[in-house]
C-alpha cells in the first residue's frame, strides 16, 4: 500500500452484490450524476440508475438498481469487451471493468468445462449486471480510488434459480470466482454473495483482511434488496488515504493526518 495513495476497503460481513457495491460507493460520496455519465458512453439504451435511502436493521444504506428492460440478446464475453473499449472510458475505468468481466468468462468456462471462447454470458451479460459492473468502477474513478481492500467474505445457504436451473447456496461460479479468496458461511438461507459481487472484490482487491491502516475520509452503506433477521443486508465502504506508518492501536493526531491529503484542500 502506497503511502498518500487513496484507498477503499469493503466490509462484506453480509455479503456483496453489484448493486450493494454501488449503493456503498455513492453513499460514500460518489456522485451518481457523474457515474451515469460515464456509464453513458456505453452503446447501451432504454437504462436508468435510481437510488434512494433505506433501512436495513439498525444502519442507513443507500440502494441503487439499474432500472431497464431486458432484451434477449446474449452476449459473449468478447462482445462485452468490445463495448467496453468503445465506450472510450476513462482508462483505469475500462481496466477494472475489463479485469472483472476477464474473471467472469474464466470462471464460468471453468465451471462449463468449456473453453473460454465458447462461453455465453446469460444474466451475466445483462444490461444490470454490465452497468452494476461498470457503474462500480465508474464510481472508484469518481471517488478517486487509487487501491482496493477487502474484508473476507461471507454467503449465505440454500437453493436458487440460475440460468440454466436450481443450483445451491453459494453457487458454483460464485465459489469459482471466490478461489484463494478468504470467505466463510454464515446461517442465513439465501443469496448474499452474487457471482457480481464476488467478481468485483476478487478481481479488484490488492489484499484480504481487516481495514487496512489509513486515515479515513469517507464510508458508505450499499443495501441488498431483502431485509435479514439479525443482521443488516448491507455492504459498507471505507474510504480514505493510506498511513503506512500507522500500527495497529497507535494514535494519530490531526496534525500527523496530513489534513491537505484528507481534505483535498
Amino acid at each position: 500500500m502506497a503511502e498518500g495513495s487513496t484507498v477503499a476497503w469493503f466490509h462484506c460481513f453480509s455479503g456483496i452484490t453489484g448493486e450493494m457495491a454501488l449503493g456503498a460507493l455513492v453513499d460514500a460520496g460518489a456522485d451518481l450524476d457523474e457515474v451515469r455519465a460515464l456509464c453513458d458512453r456505453l452503446p447501451l439504451d432504454g437504462w436508468e440508475f435510481e437510488a434512494q435511502a433505506v433501512r436495513r436493521g439498525g444502519v442507513q444504506a443507500t440502494r441503487v438498481q439499474v432500472a431497464c428492460e431486458e432484451t434477449s440478446v446474449v452476449r459473449t464475453g468478447r462482445h462485452v469487451a468490445a463495448m467496453i473499449d468503445e465506450a472510450r472510458l476513462p482508462d483505469r475505468v475500462r481496466r477494472r471493468a475489463q479485469a472483472v468481466f476477464d474473471l467472469l468468462v474464466d470462471s464460468d468456462a471453468r465451471v462449463q468445462r468449456r473453453p473460454a471462447d465458447q462461453i455465453n454470458f446469460h444474466e451475466l451479460g445483462s444490461l444490470s449486471t454490465i452497468l452494476e459492473i461498470v457503474g462500480t468502477c465508474s464510481a472508484l474513478e469518481v471517488l478517486g480510488i487509487d487501491e482496493l481492500y477487502s474484508s473476507p467474505v461471507a454467503v449465505g445457504r440454500g437453493m436458487v434459480r440460475g440460468g440454466l436451473g436450481m443450483v445451491p447456496v453459494p453457487t458454483p461460479l460464485t465459489v469459482e470466482l471466490l478461489r484463494n479468496a478468504p470467505s466463510y458461511g454464515i446461517e442465513v438461507s439465501m443469496e448474499l454473495t452474487s457471482a457480481v459481487g464476488a467478481s468485483l472484490v476478487s478481481a479488484l482487491a490488492t489484499d484480504w483482511g481487516p481495514m487496512p491502516s489509513m486515515v479515513i475520509r469517507a464510508s458508505g452503506f450499499g443495501a441488498g434488496i431483502a431485509e435479514i433477521d439479525g443482521r443488516p443486508r448491507v455492504t459498507q465502504v471505507v474510504t480514505g488515504v493510506a498511513s503506512a506508518d500507522l500500527a495497529p492501536g497507535q494514535p494519530i493526531t490531526l496534525l500527523e493526518a496530513n489534513l491537505d491529503d484528507v481534505t483535498g484542500e
